[in-house]
């Protein structure tokens, strides 16, 4: 099945089939102008044809006007056609070649297509590797295996790899304050810790506040770990997963006279 289209431009007409129709969206060039249009959308509707009486006279004027052409060499006598028969063939588009986009624009569009591609997967690579650098603590400390390796990687590129700081996963257990019966103004703190995560975990920073009777501060000092460490490997392997840790502390009060205290754990 085909339909008539018909040049917005030129107003050239020209045949079309259905499966042309359904290429390319519809979209065709002009054969005369090469104006690329919508077929669908400029379908031609040839006018109704009247069938009407003719006088005889009309009829033999229209007979000497469509006469067979003769080749050269020989002789064909002229051959007469209907009014309607010529309308036919005069309305016969066969002959107008059907002209569509060409194939050279697809290319083109591979060709972004692939930039389009090339660049998302460059835009999620960026964006991994940066989660990763922003991450790694936690991704080491729950991946242990890739640990060795990202610790490789980030003193190539002069990142610190430390342990992870959760302070919401570190418990007091229990506290003690004494006081040395030979000397009073000596006080011991003993404390347990307890990591209830599923890796290590840095030591934290302890908040001692002294109270008199009336839970007043009689003064607050802060301890790093180091200071309540007694060994500096302890620091570097950090509170190990789901155990506990006892600190002790040996402090000179001078004259204050503490009758109580406040422990406060936290990460600068």
């Amino acid at each position: 099945m085909t339909d008539i289209t018909q040049c917005p431009h030129c107003g050239t007409h020209f045949n079309i089939t259905l499966e042309q129709e359904k290429a390319h969206q519809g979209q065709v060039r002009c054969g005369q102008c090469e104006t690329v249009f919508n077929a669908i959308e400029h379908l031609y509707t040839a006018p109704l044809q009247l069938d009407l009486p003719i006088p005889q006279e009309d009829i033999e004027d229209a007979t000497s006007m469509f006469e067979a052409p003769s080749t050269q060499g020989a002789h064909i006598n002229p051959v007469s056609i209907s009014p309607e028969a010529a309308a036919r063939q005069a309305n016969d588009f066969s002959h107008i070649p059907d002209i569509y986009v060409t194939e050279s624009d697809h290319p083109q569009s591979r060709q972004r297509t692939g930039i389009w591609i090339v660049g998302t997967v460059t835009v999620g690579l960026v964006f991994l590797i940066q989660s990763i650098y922003f991450f790694r603590v936690d991704i080491a400390a729950r991946l242990p295996g890739v640990k060795p390796v990202m610790m490789q990687i980030c003193a190539k590129l002069k990142c610190s790899m430390p342990l992870p700081q959760k302070i919401d996963q570190i418990n007091i257990e229990s506290s003690d304050l004494e006081s040395d019966p030979k000397q009073p103004n000596i006080i011991s703190l003993h404390a347990v810790f307890h990591n209830s995560a599923s890796y290590p975990l840095a030591y934290p920073y302890v908040e001692l506040t002294l109270t008199d009777l009336q839970d007043n501060a009689l003064a607050r000092r802060t301890f790093n770990p180091s200071q309540y460490l007694s060994s500096g490997e302890y620091e570097k392997q950090g509170i190990p997963a789901s155990r506990e840790s006892t600190i002790n502390l040996h402090l000179n009060t001078t004259d204050l006279k503490p009758a109580g205290y406040r422990l406060f754990l936290f990460y600068p």
